[in-house]
């Protein structure tokens, strides 16, 4: 049922948050918009439904999460804020159905008005819940291979992982150490042509060896069905043709690709080799 967690809560905050906002609205209208009223009812009961339903998914899927290291806090702080959530929003639907029996309208009034109140509270660990899942997600990569069980998706997050680190190296002048996490990187994905360009381009970057890098450039086959990659991998031949001093075969290469597979980025790196490196003026 872990599985479901990601699903479930995206249904509980959207009917939740719209379901106390239309609740909100029909305090004001309810007398000359007579849906309102019953179409807030029912988002808010969908609503805690769904949140019920996302925290015992959360709790179905938080064991393997707890376990990566550093999340333990993380993830208790968004079960934590995921349960109050819950809790506070079956208060709400209690005080709707309360609403929906009495029989005097000034009371059934204050009952709606106390909803909102209690909703609001409710929305604001609804966003509390929703930060702390956001960061186990963005920040820490939580249950990444542990959702499907897919040994593929701990690969996908590795690969990633190498990645963002190198540039992170690169950023902070760490040349080597960005071009070492990128060959540990193909020796890893040796297929994936993106992994080889990024290798490639690391060389050129990092360590500054067009010899090497136009070896591994040629050593490399984009797929004729994936123009994207057809692009960078002629953009980054021609950069190392012209770091070696070879302007006229850096055009030559990238005019084919605009040739086979028109781009816009190509024909703008075309025109800028043509027009030369600037120069300083005179004094």
């Amino acid at each position: 049922m872990g599985a479901l967690h990601p699903q479930v809560v995206h249904f509980a905050i959207a009917l939740l948050f719209v379901g106390v906002v239309v609740r909100a609205i029909s305090l004001a209208t309810r007398d000359r918009v007579a849906f309102v009223g019953p179409m807030a009812l029912t988002l808010l009961t969908l609503g805690t439904l769904a949140a019920v339903a996302a925290a015992f998914t959360g709790d179905a899927a938080h064991g393997p999460v707890e376990a990566m290291p550093g999340l333990r806090p993380i993830v208790t702080g968004h079960e934590e804020w995921g349960e109050r959530a819950r809790n506070i929003f079956i208060v709400v639907v209690l005080i709707e159905l309360v609403a929906l029996v009495l029989r005097n309208p000034q009371r059934t009034r204050y009952a709606l008005i106390a909803s909102t109140i209690v909703g609001v509270l409710g929305l604001g660990a609804l966003y509390e819940a929703a930060e702390h899942g956001g960061e186990i997600v963005y920040d820490y990569a939580g249950g990444v291979g542990t959702r499907s069980g897919d040994p593929a998706a701990v690969s996908n997050l590795l690969k990633a992982g190498l990645y963002q680190q190198a540039l992170v190296e690169r950023r902070a002048g760490r040349g080597p150490d960005a071009n070492a996490l990128l060959e540990e990187a193909a020796q890893r994905f040796p297929s994936d042509p993106e992994v080889m360009l990024a290798r490639a381009e690391s060389v050129l970057i990092d360590r500054k060896d067009t010899t090497a890098a136009l070896a591994l450039l040629q050593a490399i086959r984009p797929p004729t069905d994936n123009n994207p990659v057809r692009v960078r991998h002629a953009i980054l031949t021609a950069d190392a043709l012209i770091a070696n001093g070879q302007r006229d075969g850096a055009v030559a290469v990238l005019q084919q690709v605009q040739t086979d597979a028109p781009s816009p980025r190509v024909q703008q790196k075309i025109d800028e080799i043509k027009r030369g490196p600037a120069t300083s003026p005179q004094p």
